[in-house]
């Protein structure tokens, strides 16, 4: 009895079958071996886990999840952020003081030291402002994520309603008030153009 096999137009016969090797299981075992010292020796990978609507990706191993978790804590976002923080405030500081460096100064001609003296000032002076900021509003808003669950608008404004009213109550209630008003509004407007 003849049977063709399917999508090759050839005809398949006992003849043929009976033509065909049997295989071992030396030889099955003999080709593992062969496979295993060309290629190599292959570690099993766990299932892919793979998001809805996202990229296939394996699953993070113990080291990438310890230094994901490392750079996810509140003292590490603190902590760059006052980085962050120093740099900047340390820029805008010699950036003021290039460009007004007579605000401080008496009313003699300023010499060349008088003008480094100036920036240096203005660098520490504005470096340390906007790091005790930024520490203060990343630590902040960290820890508000983490106990309400959720990254959202709102953290912004309530962080900025915060950290602004600690920093204007030095100079009374009042100021307080207005302070986390202002950095409330100044943290919803910066956080929304960010997010669209």
């Amino acid at each position: 009895m003849a049977a063709p096999l399917q999508g090759t137009g050839v005809i398949r016969t006992d003849q043929n079958r009976q033509n065909i090797p049997k295989l071992t299981p030396k030889d099955v075992e003999s080709f593992s071996f062969v496979i295993d010292h060309v290629i190599g020796n292959r570690k099993m990978r766990r299932a892919q886990f793979i998001p809805l609507g996202g990229i296939p990706q394996f699953p993070k191993t113990r080291e990438e999840v310890l230094v994901t978790s490392f750079f996810e804590s509140c003292i590490c976002k603190s902590a760059l952020s006052c980085v962050a923080g120093f740099a900047l405030g340390g820029l805008f500081g010699l950036f003021t003081a290039g460009v007004d460096p007579m605000s401080t100064m008496s009313t003699e001609t300023p010499t060349t030291r008088m003008v480094l003296q100036e920036m240096r000032a203005r660098f520490w002076s504005y470096g340390k402002n906007f790091a005790v900021v930024g520490a203060m509003f990343a630590g902040t808003e960290c820890c508000l994520e983490s106990c309400r669950g959720k990254t959202e608008l709102g953290n912004g404004t309530i962080t900025g309603f915060l950290v602004g009213g600690v920093l204007g109550l030095r100079a009374g209630l009042k100021a307080g008030l207005f302070g986390a008003m202002g950095f409330a509004a100044f943290s919803t407007a910066i956080d929304y153009y960010l997010r669209h």
